[in-house]
This record gives structure tokens, C-alpha cells and sequence, in this order.
């Protein structure tokens, strides 16, 4: 799988061969390569004029591009989390992804995208689980090298992150993960191997922690296997802030700091270099490195020539340029808008894909559409579509399960019942909620000054939760977010505001909230948490349907937490009554439906970069509510909005439960579409769903003297739970479609040489009556071995579509990785007899047969 180092810079590289680079670089002083090695500010690199170099634009983008500094307020495209594309199962699906990531990347100035997040869903309770695609390190590295072509195809970098073994939030920026060297080569390093050997990523993305005792932007990993062994030649990336040292991370293979806060190189790296504790000859490595990325994404001369500017003209002429250029305007809106629609409609497309039919006893999909219909549950009106921390990006527009049931069923009775208080406390406005009281239009106004009062920027935005993560205004004291809010009801509601910092909440001019939440003082974890989920301060008001109330929220910046970095989240909820009455108004509702369908979750204070979760169970008397539900109305459909696995004590009460992880800005639209039949559930557990806290096999990890011990090993997850020979509530790979199918047979050759590739051929017919996918999964066995095996363990997939009746065959190649293990000698591959089992999860097999590796 090794790639050849290039001898040039590579595709999209311009005018980047080798030697202008390398001329390029000669140009440069010492202190100027150096400051060429640390960001210019939090998402930029230092320009360079004397050699053609403009600055490089970084932004977060697992899930969606936020943009860099002075454009992260703008709307993005929200896709669904890294776990619903690690449910497509499907490579071409994280392609279209990767696609869809970088246009964005490219029309708003983008360089880098720090993504795809290809850590391992080792424990269900990482915070960042629903960031990360899968607990296999064979269908995390597939699916993540298609993410990076896509990317790339753009003249995008891809980072992949975060290299290696950051698979944990709790100390993630001190602590160090033990891990083995076969379990680092074959689990952990084999999810990364194919973004570089194969799909050729441009960066890689260093991690905070330590690995077996040293931190990463310092380990000998970042040599070897990565820019030796693998052929990297891109940059090294470091996590933001995660570089602590000059001279060890110097002289390691950590090519880039970022951000320019707290950088410890600059002036620092410069005197190590003069003083002789750092060659020369590492800093000219790593600005050749920059200079081949910049040259990748075009960010080096020759540039394209400004856009012109038109010249005004007199008269009668002039009237006809006007009229032309507002006929060429209407043009480029509605350009605009059938652009919007068909990001939309990719976005709802991977959301079905992705989404997993758990259970299913005949109940769907629906035949016909229901006479009525009782959504029920806080996820229903306001559904979480992506996970907290720097992932977050805010959408053009959200559709929820509600929305999307009354749009794809005009014709039945929907009716909306809580059922429980929301998760959160309260819900996060939508654009449409929001009137910006200067201009009238949808948003709300930020607006930031100094300390003696100046306004020094006004932002609009179209969303009431909100995170500056370095794009804060230079000098700003103070913040004010100014909206009007038009109430659609009369009664009695839940106001409320959460801030990593001070913060006060004005209703009409009077105060109602004023919370002191200052950040001194607190280590990391709580710092990452104050930052990504602060605590929700609430008041109950009085509103009247169609009268507006002004809302402001002043955050005092001087005090907050960290500079440079600010979130805030401000919100309502109908106050509705007691818990009881929550519940018996939602009960009423399923009794009168004829279906009732129940939305229920996790939230941003659950599951969030950051911090690890402590618990399955999801919150707030939302199990009690399903249980009541289910025995209220004999077709309940429960919907479940998490980006990992929950506890579910009542999924054998109901007939079908459909997975849509946090499933982007159109989860409402695929939801609907799955319902009605109109889409296919595609989707497959990437990852092993456990019963409930009490039947996990790794629970939260707690560092013990600063350490993170993977005594596992290579049993991870589903080959875990082999070895421990119990069952969980849903295995590995598990999912239902809406057809039936039928394996036919598995041809290949009898035996394979040691590093040749075996082709599975398999025959598959839809014996069902609609068009559906299948993904096709193939596990190997050793039944005696001279070393530690897993007891099974993913060797292949693929995914096929047919239509009722069709038969064919689908491909599956077996890469001889998947038959070797890592060794003190390296990689080896142990001849002799090796079992294939083919079906559609680690469980449920419909074939089987034996191959012979022969040297």
C-alpha cells in the first residue's frame, strides 16, 4: 500500500515541481521560513509576497465548512455526523460527501479542510463519537479515503485527523494512550494508511495526546510510518494549540503550528536553529512541505488577475446596463437557489443512506399515508443535526421531523406533542424565528465594541447558537446579540441563554437573566465544556401570539474563558406544564393517531467535542415516554437523534426503530422519505450497540496517572465482543432494508499467494418487490494460528442495488493486509487456511467457504 514519494508537487499543484519550490525556498532568510511554520492567526497562514506565497485558509469541516476567519458566521451546508456516514457503508456515498465539502471549500476561499475525523469508536461514551465513522479500522479507511478524494478533486486539502489514538475527550490534551505496536499498526495507524498510501492526503492533523509516553506533535510516528513508509509529502498539521515544546516537536517531523496563539516556535525556533539544537535542515523540510501544499491548492503565483471592473456609462446606454445587470442578477439568484436545492436535496439523500432500520416488524413503510399522525418528542420540533464543539457550522436552513412529516403527508392530521422537557432546556431559535430589529430581516444582530464603547464589527447571523472559535473581533470587551422574536402562541414559555463567560439576558429592555459563569481558574476538561456546552440559565415569561419581543444577550468578553474563542446559545421553549402533564398530553395524542412517531435523543450538552459522556441513557424521562407511548399506540415508530449509541430498555415494544444519528439539515426530509417508502434506509451499525451501561466492554476512560491503557488490544469492538462471547443489543453491521434478498453464491480461487489480492465474486437476487441496497460483508477466520487472532474480524464490503427481481453479482476484493499481522519483523502474512464468511452483519452469515494463503 506504500506511495511513492512525488518527485513533483502533484496534481492541482500549479507551477509546484520540485525545483521552483526548492528555488522559492532559497529566497528565504531563516526567520522568514520560520514564521512560514506557525499560523498568522487561527485559521490562516502567513503570506509571503517575496515569493508568490498568499495566505493558506484553514476551517473545520468534518461535517461542514464554517470558513475562516470574518466568514464563519456565514450559512454552510450541514451534512449528517461522521457515525451516519460511517452507517452508508458505501464508498462512492463518502465521495459525494467529500464532493459536496469541498465545492463549499472552494466557493468560500477554503484551502484546507480539517477532515475526515478517522478516529476509532473504541468506547461508546467518546464525546466525539458521533464525529468519528466507525469502530473497524478497514471501514473507517475506505470510507475516509473516498471523503479525501472528493475533497481533493476540488484542489481542497483533506487533514485527516487527529493521527493517533485520540479516541477519548477526558485529558485528551495531557494524556497519553498505551497501546501496543500490533494494535497501533493494525487497528489505529490501518484507519489513517489509506487517506495517504492510496487517496494521497495533502495534510494530516497531529493529535493532542501522547502515544505510549510521548506527545504526538513529537513522536517518531510522524516519520515512520507516515512520511516514510506511507510516501506522505504533504504537512503535518498540529491540533490547535497542542504543540507545548520548541525544540522536540521542532526536530520531530511536526511541520506546522497553529494557531499563532501560545505558538511555541517563532522567535523561539529561530535562536534553537542559530544555537544549533535544531538542524537547518528540519525547518527547509518543512517549508518545502508548506510550499507543496500552497502549491497544491493553488495558493502560490502565478495568480488569476483581478475580477474587472465595469465602467459606468452615460445615458440611454447606461439604463440598458442596468437593466442588464439586474436581468444577470435575477439570473445568478436563481442560479443560486437551484444550486441551494440540489445541495439540499444531496444532503437528504446522504441522510437516508445512512439511517439504520434497527426493528421493523412490518410496520414499514407506511402502504398508504396515515389518516393521522402524533410526532412526539422535543427531537420532533427541534431535532440535534450535528454534535457540540468545533464540528458546529450554522445551515441555510433546518428541516426537522415534524416540518418534514407535514411536508411529504399534506394530506393527514399531524399533531405535535412534547412529551418531556427538551434536553437542552430549551430550543435554539431558527432563522425563521429571528427578525433583526435594524433592517427587519431574518437574523440577529451581533455586535461587538471595545472597552470605552467604539463598535468595532456587526455580524448577522441566522441562528441563536453561536461559537467564535479565533474569529473574535481584535480589542472586542463586549458582546450584544439583538433579535426580535414573534411568538406564535399565547401562553407561558421557557426563556433561556447559556455563555462560556458572563452573560445577561434582556427581555424588552428589562433584565431577567444575569449570570456571573466566569472561567477562571478551571483545568482543560472544564475549560473544553465551559467553552462547548455551558450551563443553561432559564426564566419562565408570559407571551402573546403575534406581539414581538426584543431579546438581547449581553456577554461581558473580558471575562470570558479563553481568548480569541466565545460560544453562546440562546433560546425558548413552550413551558407546557409539569412533567405529568407533558406526559398525559402526549399519550392522549398517540391514542387519538393513527401512527404515532416518537423523536427522541441526546444533546449538545450530552455529546460534544470536549468532554466523554457518563452515561447510555438518554435524558429527561425520555424512555419512560416511549415505554408510555408504546402502550398508548400498537404502531409506534421510535426515531432516534443521537451520533452514538443509547441505551433503548423498550425496543422490544415496539415495532420498528429507525437510527438517524444527527443527520444534518435535512433529516426531517430524509426521515419522511423513509417513512413513505420513497427512500431506503440504507444504512448499517458501523459500530456495536450495546444493551445499556451494565453490558459495555470498555466503559469511559478514566486516565490513571496520565495514562490511557488499550489493554484490548486488537479486540475492538465487535471482535471484543466475539472474544467475550456476549451479545449485544445490536451487532456490528446490523440493518434492515425494505426488500428481501438472497445469496446465491461466493466464487473465487481456491488459494492466494502471500501479497496478492483475492476477488470475492458474489451472487446476490432481490427477491423482493421494491428496489432496494444491500452491503455485502465479508469476515475472516483462523480457526489455529501460531499467533492471537480475532475470533472474526472484517476482511471486505460492498454495497448493491438492485430492483425487484434482479440478480447479479457484486465484487469484493480481500487486500492481503487483511490476512497478515504486525510483528517485531513487520508485517506478516501467516500461510494456511482461512475461513470467509459473507452476509449482511458479523452475525448474520449466508455463506461460507475457505481460502488457502500460499507463499
Amino acid at each position: 500500500m506504500k506511495r511513492p514519494v512525488a518527485d513533483v508537487a502533484g496534481e492541482h499543484a500549479g507551477p509546484g515541481c520540485e525545483r521552483d519550490l526548492l528555488e522559492r525556498l532559497a529566497r528565504l532568510d531563516l526567520r522568514a521560513r520560520v514564521r512560514l511554520l506557525t499560523g498568522a492567526d487561527f485559521w490562516s497562514l502567513r503570506a509571503e509576497p517575496a515569493i508568490g506565497l498568499r495566505p493558506i485558509v484553514f476551517s473545520d469541516g468534518p461535517a461542514g465548512i464554517r470558513g475562516g476567519t470574518g466568514a464563519a458566521h456565514r450559512p454552510s451546508l450541514s451534512l449528517p455526523s461522521g457515525s451516519a456516514l460511517g452507517a452508508t457503508w458505501d464508498v462512492e456515498a463518502a465521495r459525494r460527501y467529500g464532493d459536496l465539502l469541498g465545492r463549499e471549500a472552494r466557493e468560500r476561499g477554503v484551502d484546507v479542510v480539517l477532515g475526515p475525523t478517522i478516529n476509532m469508536h473504541r468506547s461508546p461514551y467518546g464525546g466525539r463519537h458521533f464525529e468519528a465513522m466507525s469502530e473497524d479500522p478497514l471501514l473507517t479507511g475506505r470510507l475516509a479515503a473516498a471523503y479525501v478524494d472528493g475533497v481533493q478533486a476540488h484542489g481542497v486539502a483533506a487533514c485527516p485527523k487527529h493521527f493517533v489514538g485520540n479516541d477519548y475527550e477526558v485529558e485528551r490534551h495531557t494524556a497519553s494512550s498505551e497501546i501496543d505496536a500490533r494494535a497501533l499498526r493494525e487497528v489505529y495507524l490501518a484507519a489513517f494508511e489509506p487517506c495517504v498510501a492510496e487517496a494521497g492526503a495533502w495534510a494530516v492533523m497531529s493529535a493532542y495526546n501522547g502515544v505510549n509516553g510521548v506527545r504526538m506533535s513529537e513522536h517518531p510516528l510522524l516519520s515512520d510510518p507516515l512520511k516514510s513508509e506511507w510516501g506522505f509529502d504533504g504537512a503535518v498539521v498540529s491540533d490547535w494549540i497542542a504543540v507545548r515544546s520548541t525544540d522536540d516537536s521542532a526536530r520531530a517531523a511536526q511541520d506546522l503550528v497553529m494557531p499563532s496563539l501560545m505558538s511555541p516556535w517563532e522567535d523561539s525556533l529561530v535562536e534553537a536553529v542559530e544555537q544549533g539544537r535544531v538542524p537547518s535542515a528540519r525547518i527547509d523540510e518543512k517549508v518545502l512541505r508548506i510550499l507543496r501544499l500552497a502549491a497544491r491548492v493553488g495558493a502560490l503565483d502565478p495568480v488569476a488577475p483581478p475580477a474587472a471592473v465595469p465602467v459606468p456609462v452615460a445615458g440611454e446606454d447606461a439604463a440598458a446596463e442596468l437593466e442588464d445587470a439586474a436581468a444577470e442578477l435575477e439570473d445568478a439568484a436563481a442560479e443560486l437557489e437551484d444550486a441551494a436545492a440540489e445541495l439540499e436535496d444531496a444532503a437528504a439523500e446522504l441522510a437516508a443512506d445512512g439511517m439504520v432500520l434497527l426493528r421493523n416488524d412490518a410496520e414499514l413503510p407506511w402502504a398508504r399515508a396515515p389518516r393521522s399522525i402524533a410526532v412526539i418528542g422535543p427531537h420532533g420540533l427541534a431535532p440535534r443535526t450535528q454534535g457540540g464543539g468545533s464540528v458546529a457550522v450554522s445551515p441555510r436552513r433546518v428541516v426537522s421531523p415534524l416540518d418534514g412529516i407535514r411536508q411529504r403527508f399534506p394530506e393527514s392530521e399531524v399533531t405535535f406533542r412534547m412529551g418531556v422537557t427538551p434536553p437542552d432546556t430549551v430550543f435554539p431559535f431558527t432563522r425563521a424565528q429571528l427578525r433583526d430589529p435594524q433592517t427587519g430581516g431574518e437574523g440577529l444582530r451581533a455586535v461587538f465594541t471595545a472597552d470605552d464603547g467604539r463598535v468595532l464589527v456587526e455580524e448577522l447571523h441566522g441562528s441563536s447558537e453561536l461559537t467564535w472559535l479565533g474569529t473574535l473581533p481584535d480589542g472586542a470587551a463586549r458582546l450584544v446579540l439583538r433579535t426580535e422574536f414573534t411568538p406564535a402562541e399565547t401562553g407561558r414559555a421557557v426563556l433561556g441563554v447559556a455563555c462560556a463567560g458572563p452573560v445577561r439576558l434582556a427581555v424588552d429592555g428589562s433584565t431577567v437573566i444575569d449570570a456571573d459563569g466566569a472561567g477562571a481558574g478551571l483545568d482543560p476538561d472544564e475549560l473544553a465544556r465551559m467553552i462547548f456546552a455551558p450551563p443553561v440559565r432559564t426564566v419562565e415569561v408570559d407571551l402573546v401570539a403575534g406581539r414581538s419581543i426584543v431579546l438581547e444577550v449581553h456577554c461581558d468578553l473580558a471575562r470570558a474563558p479563553l481568548p480569541l474563542v466565545h460560544s453562546v446559545m440562546f433560546g425558548w421553549a413552550p413551558h407546557g406544564g409539569t412533567a405529568e402533564e407533558l406526559l398525559a398530553e402526549a399519550v392522549a395524542a398517540a391514542e387519538s393517531a393513527e401512527v404515532a412517531v416518537v423523536v427522541a435523543g441526546t444533546g449538545a450538552r450530552s455529546e460534544s467535542e470536549g468532554f466523554d459522556r457518563s452515561t447510555l441513557a438518554m435524558q429527561g424521562g425520555q424512555d419512560a415516554l416511549i415505554a408510555a407511548i408504546a402502550q398508548a399506540n400498537p404502531r409506534t415508530v421510535v426515531v432516534v437523534n443521537a451520533g452514538s449509541p443509547v441505551a433503548m430498555p423498550w425496543r422490544e415494544t415496539v415495532p420498528a426503530i429507525l437510527l438517524g444519528w444527527f443527520g444534518g439539515q435535512e433529516v426531517g426530509t430524509a426521515l419522511a422519505g423513509v417513512l413513505a417508502g420513497d427512500r431506503e434506509p440504507g444504512g448499517r451499525l458501523p459500530t456495536t450497540w450495546p444493551a445499556d451501561d451494565g453490558h459495555v466492554l470498555l466503559g469511559p476512560d478514566r486516565p490513571v496517572d496520565g495514562k490511557v491503557h488499550y489493554d484490548e488490544s486488537i479486540h475492538v469492538g465487535h471482535r471484543g465482543w466475539l472474544r467475550a462471547g456476549r451479545t449485544p443489543a445490536y451487532c456490528f453491521g446490523h440493518g434492515l432494508g425494505y426488500t428481501e434478498w438472497e445469496f446465491q453464491a461466493a466464487g473465487h480461487p481456491a488459494t492466494v499467494r502471500v501479497g496478492e489480492t483475492l476477488r470475492l465474486r458474489i451472487g446476490l437476487r432481490n427477491v423482493g418487490t421494491r428496489t432496494g441496497k444491500q452491503v455485502i460483508q465479508v469476515y475472516a477466520e483462523r480457526r489455529s494460528s501460531v499467533i492471537d487472532h480475532p475470533v472474526r474480524w472484517l476482511a471486505g464490503f460492498c454495497s448493491a442495488r438492485f430492483g425487484p427481481g434482479e440478480h447479479g453479482t457484486a465484487d469484493v476484493d480481500i487486500h492481503p493486509r487483511q490476512f497478515s499481522a504486525w510483528t517485531d519483523r513487520g508485517w506478516w502474512q501467516e500461510p494456511g487456511e482461512f475461513r470467509l464468511l459473507i452476509g449482511t452483519s458479523v452475525q448474520e452469515i449466508a455463506l461460507s467457504s475457505s481460502v488457502e494463503v500460499i507463499e
